[in-house]
């Protein structure tokens, strides 16, 4: 049976440099990038809205006013800013700063840059459906090589039958990439250290705890970190 979202707010991470993205990310933030002829933000915040989140909080860091102005012509999902101006936080320590503002537990958290197709069901109702707080800290949308398109790494993770996952050994292959895309409980984020720092370090404990678990996306993912996987990305969008 399909069950209701599990949240209704969703943190989307906006405020990184965008090194890779360069030369494009000289004048602009990559969040504004533009594939398939609207921003990398958009296809995020679009598929939050067409799923029903109702709410989303968005840090920004580097070129944060051009990000922002762009934001406030946003009317759905509703956007809140977790400002990061002064200092950028990575993606944990940006999650505890904008804890304030997300009034739910879970809530989704995914990056600015992602661009998928979803599969019979939407990501953020497939994570939903088998999210279960009692067991889960977090929920991650992991995708097989097959289902990742311009994709040249060697994985992220391996996943057991009980979906728990565990991190890739160096020097080997794990069959599933992290999407970019969760489920997050307050609980994962509790004693989260000071300042800036990595999801990585709440996600080992919860491995060591067995509370971290994953989710086999059903549909297509694409990578967008550098210009040159613009095009092809672009282009498999016009055939799917």
């Amino acid at each position: 049976m399909n069950r209701p979202l599990a949240s209704d707010v969703a943190m989307v991470l906006a405020a990184g440099l965008g090194k890779r993205m360069r030369p494009l990310t000289a004048t602009r933030p990559k969040p504004l990038v533009k594939v398939a002829g609207k921003p990398l933000i958009d296809h995020a915040l679009d598929k939050l809205r067409d799923a029903g989140v109702a709410r989303a909080v968005v840090n920004v860091h580097y070129l944060a006013d051009a990000l922002e102005a762009y934001l406030g012509q946003r009317n759905e999902p509703a956007i809140a800013i977790s400002d990061e101006r002064s200092a950028l936080l990575e993606t944990g320590g940006g999650m505890v700063k904008a804890l304030p503002l997300i009034d739910t537990d879970p809530f989704f958290c995914l990056n600015s840059d992602n661009v998928w197709l979803d599969g019979p069901r939407n990501v953020f109702a497939h994570l939903s459906d088998h999210w279960d707080a009692e067991r889960m800290d977090a929920l991650l949308l992991l995708v097989p090589h097959a289902r990742a398109f311009n994709y040249r790494g060697k994985g992220d993770f391996h996943m057991d039958a009980l979906g728990r996952i565990s991190r890739r050994r160096s020097g080997r292959v794990a069959p599933f990439i992290y999407s970019g895309i969760q489920i997050v409980s307050h609980r994962l984020l509790r004693d989260a250290p000071e300042g800036a720092f990595g999801t990585m370090a709440l996600w080992q404990r919860a491995m060591a705890e067995g509370r971290l678990h994953g989710l086999a996306h059903q549909g297509l993912w694409f990578e967008v970190g550098e210009p040159q996987m613009i095009a092809p990305t672009e282009a498999a969008l016009e055939r799917y």
